[in-house]
């Protein structure tokens, strides 16, 4: 017998009464029914058991209904809840709502709004998880490739986390994937439906950076010409990724932490308080509770921060997972240019990937991919293949002359490498510096200063 595909119905009610009624029009309608008799068990059948909806009395022994969606929305749900009162009120009603329920019905309640309101919640639900994989499937966010056990309980972390509003502080070295692991929380997040604003915390001069958090008013200095609103402002409803926070100054640190108390900013030469609802995100490759000790990161702030801490092993701890993420980026490199169709590793060169050292973690794998399927001339890119296009030969060398004659020699092949790997991106992009800068992973200025450097030019 496979498993049921009815939508599965938790009725949360101490009246047993109720819990008949509802349960006899419910699975007379075709749907799955369980029940729970109080606000604790209700939490137990959540735990063990995928719900696609839920009834849920509000005067309940024990724990009240509006205690449980409380509870429910500290570990986080992704299912519509219709909150029942023998006592109805607009406060209610209210605060339910602001606690997450999808709709509120008064006992008894109407069999007509009954089903409609359960066809509309359920329809709704599916329309959300329609929408979430197409953006996907449209490479809206790229997937977190890896099955090592490091990575499988970053996945799960993220799933369990992400619905809730906890902030979450992610670290790890530079090239791990920080800020692909805080765009999945934000697109299995409640608000993943607004935005995603990132601020590298460590591109922004400190003069410029309170602008750039909180905006300005026009007038507000010299070349404000008129009103801009910050980061925090473009991120109201949805989630807001700090990255490279350990690097904010003190200064900037302290205005941070009180929007996060608050939930309020006023711009730059404004007076006006305004409301700001965010989901903050944070990242950083500096060890915060070092910071902390050298009087260079406010302690306050960081336990403001590091609610949900996730930890982003490098390369060399996950290499079970450089064969997958290879394979991968092979992938993505079709799926762009019709040039790479059909380019496979060999199973030697994925063995010898795994080898490797890998300083620059994921990000520095992706370049070498790209790289080595950009120059490869052969359908499949085999040990040899990347030995030669990556790296001097591993012969041992015999004096100082021979060793400094490879090592200038490799810099000649690196600098070649690299100046062909830029006009690659630079042709594909139309020479768009912005979107060649993004997508190779550097500042726009420093392509600039890459591009002066091999006298590149259109």
């Amino acid at each position: 017998m496979g498993k049921s595909t009815k939508p599965k119905i938790l009725l949360t009610d101490d009246e047993r009464s109720i819990r008949n009624a509802l349960r006899e029009i419910l699975e007379y309608e075709g749907y799955d029914v369980l029940e729970a008799e109080n606000g604790n068990q209700a939490l137990d059948v959540i735990a063990k058991e995928h719900i696609d909806l839920m009834f849920l009395d509000i005067k309940m022994q024990g724990m009240d209904g509006l205690e449980v969606l409380e509870k429910m929305g500290e570990s986080g749900f992704d299912f519509p809840v219709i909150v029942l009162s023998g006592h109805g009120s607009i406060e209610n009603a209210v605060q339910a709502t602001k606690l997450g329920a999808y709709d509120f019905l008064e006992k008894p309640p109407d069999l007509n709004r009954l089903l409609i309101s359960v066809s509309n919640a359920l329809d709704r639900k599916r329309l959300v998880q329609q929408n979430r994989s197409l953006r996907r499937k449209i490479g809206k966010v790229t997937e977190i490739i890896g099955q090592s056990k490091p990575m499988e309980k970053i996945h799960q972390t993220i799933k369990k986390v992400a619905p809730t509003d906890a902030r979450v502080l992610i670290t790890g070295d530079n090239g791990t994937g920080k800020e692909l692991v805080a765009r999945w929380i934000h697109e299995f997040s409640k608000c993943s439906d607004g935005p995603f604003v990132d601020v590298n915390c460590a591109a922004i001069p400190e003069e410029l950076m309170e602008s750039e958090l909180f905006g300005h008013e026009e007038g507000a200095f010299t070349g404000a010409t008129q009103q801009r609103k910050g980061k925090f402002e473009q991120a109201t409803g949805g989630t807001l990724f700090l990255d490279e926070i350990g690097d904010m100054s003190l200064a900037a640190q302290a205005k941070v932490l009180r929007a996060l108390q608050e939930h309020t900013i006023s711009r730059v030469g404004g007076n006006e308080n305004i409301s700001v609802q965010v989901r903050v995100v944070s990242a950083t490759n500096k060890n915060l509770q070092e910071e902390i000790n050298e009087g260079r990161f406010r302690e306050d702030l960081y336990h403001r921060l590091n609610v949900i801490p996730i930890h982003v092993p490098p390369l060399k701890e996950r290499k079970s997972d450089i064969p997958l993420l290879a394979d991968s980026f092979l992938k993505q490199l079709s799926e762009k240019d019709i040039m790479f169709s059909g380019l496979h590793f060999t199973e030697d060169a994925l063995e010898y990937l795994s080898e490797l050292p890998w300083p620059g973690n994921v990000r520095e794998l992706h370049n070498m991919v790209e790289r080595v399927a950009i120059l490869c001339n052969d359908p499949e890119i085999t040990k040899d293949h990347i030995q030669s296009l990556t790296q001097p030969a591993n012969a041992k060398l015999d004096n100082l002359s021979s060793l400094l004659s490879d090592q200038h020699d490799f810099q000649l092949f690196k600098e070649q490498t690299e100046k062909q790997f830029l006009l690659f991106h630079l042709n594909r992009n139309d020479w768009n510096m912005s979107q060649t800068a993004e997508e190779i992973g550097i500042q726009r200025s420093h392509l600039y200063n890459k591009l002066k450097k091999y006298d590149i030019e259109r």
